[in-house]
Order: structure tokens, then sequence, then C-alpha cells
């Protein structure tokens, strides 16, 4: 096994994730099903790959684990390029295209990929037109990301900037009003209108947004809290927000 396949960038794992990666028509350098695994979705992959004419190579179980990230990969695992990320011009584009106000959503250092990959696919589910991510001190999209994504990954504009705030303050430029989430404010999420071109910022689990980057939010909002524990998980705050959104925007 050479290095390529080992890169963390460059790996798609389990049935589904396969299955949604072949169907989305991306390229797919090869995949990798485990010696002895015909049944089920396994032989719906197989001939959407010929189909395709992917390269498909067959290996014992062992060396299938050793290759495998995740341990339930359920047989299967596709190399693809690594994933390409996009300019936040792109996810502007696509909002005009689709003639929407943009929807972007912001995440201000999110370093749990499991968190990562639950916000992409809320963000698809709720129409979001592209979400920015920052290069340093964060996650970026892998095959944990993009299994926990349940595929969404495939169908999201991404794009990963070196400075968060750089990025907010181009969003404002191009006439975007900016949300951040923030504990200690005082207007509830309900209360905001997010009809227009709205971008929503999402905290690191831990320490919630920069200083800075706070600083140039338009306006902040919070979810009530009524129980002894006081913080949200970050993906779960981040849906709470989007689909009051995405309500409103309906």
């Amino acid at each position: 096994m050479n290095n390529k396949e080992r890169n963390f960038d460059d790996q798609v794992e389990g049935r589904n994730a396969v299955l949604e990666l072949l169907e989305s028509g991306k390229d797919i350098n090869k995949i990798f099903v485990a010696r002895g695994e015909k049944h089920g979705s396994i032989n719906k992959i197989i001939a959407i790959a010929r189909e395709r004419k992917i390269i498909i190579v067959e290996k014992d179980k062992r060396q299938m684990d050793q290759m495998a990230q995740n341990e339930n990969y359920q047989g299967v695992i596709a190399i693809v390029p690594p994933f390409e990320y996009c300019e936040i011009d792109d996810i502007l584009a696509l909002a005009k295209e689709r003639n929407e106000a943009p929807f972007v959503i912001i995440l201000d250092g999110i370093e749990d990929p499991h968190n990562l990959g639950s916000i992409i696919r809320t963000a698809e589910t709720a129409g979001v037109h592209g979400i920015i991510i920052p290069k340093h001190r964060a996650a970026s999209v892998n095959s944990t990301v993009n299994k926990v994504s349940a595929g969404a990954v495939q169908h999201m504009k991404i794009a990963r900037v070196t400075n968060i705030s750089d990025a907010i303050t181009e969003l404002k430029e191009k006439d975007m009003w900016i949300c951040g989430t923030d504990i200690s404010t005082t207007k509830y999420y309900y209360e905001q209108d997010y009809r227009g071109p709205i971008g929503i910022v999402i905290g690191n689990e831990g320490k919630g947004m920069s200083d800075k980057v706070k600083k140039n939010c338009d306006f902040l909002v919070k979810i009530p809290m009524k129980g002894k524990v006081t913080s949200l998980n970050a993906s779960v705050s981040a849906g709470i927000v989007i689909y009051e959104a995405m309500k409103q925007r309906i």
C-alpha cells in the first residue's frame, strides 16, 4: 500500500458513502472490495463501478482492515482525488444561479470531524449554498467527515480560507449580514430575521467564536438553555439556527 492510499483526505469508506460517491459522478481512482463480499449493496457498487470503468481491486480482509480508517468500513473503500475546495465567489455564484439570497455557514475552528460532518449534512438538507472553514487548527474534509455527512460532502460547496475574519469582511463587502452564535448575548436565535443574504457563524466546540470574529459579526444570537449543562454540541447548535433560518426563508 503506497502513501497515497494512506492519505486521510482521499479515502471514502462504507457502502452508502461509496454508492453516494458513485452516483454523484465524482472522480474515483479505484475501489477496494474485501474478498468474498459479494452480497447486498456491494453488487450494486461493483456494477456501477464497472459501468463507469473504475478499477476494482479485491483484497483479503486483513489487508482491508489495515487500509481502513474507520472500523465500520463495510468491506468497501474508494480511493478518490483529495477533496476539491472552492472559492467564496463560487458559493455566491451558486446562490445567484438558484436565484436565492446567499445562505452561508462559517465555522470558526470546528475541530471534531464528526461535528463537521454533521453540520455539512444539516446544511445540505437545509439548502445552504456553502460552508467556509479555516485552513489551520480545524477539521478538514476527510473520510470520517464524508461518512458522517452521509455523502452530503459530495453536494456541498466548501471554501477553506486562511483567515475567517477576513472571509467575513469579504462577505460583508458583498452585502451579506453576519450572525454570530454566542451564549453571552441577549437576543434569542428565533428573534432574528434571516431572510436576506446571511452568513451564520458557529464557533469552536470549547471556546466559541474568537474575539476578532465576534467583533466582526453584525449581530449575535443565542439558544435558550434551561438545564444544568450550559452548552450544546456544536453540530446541534448549528442545526437549531440553520433550521430557523430555513423556516423563515421558505
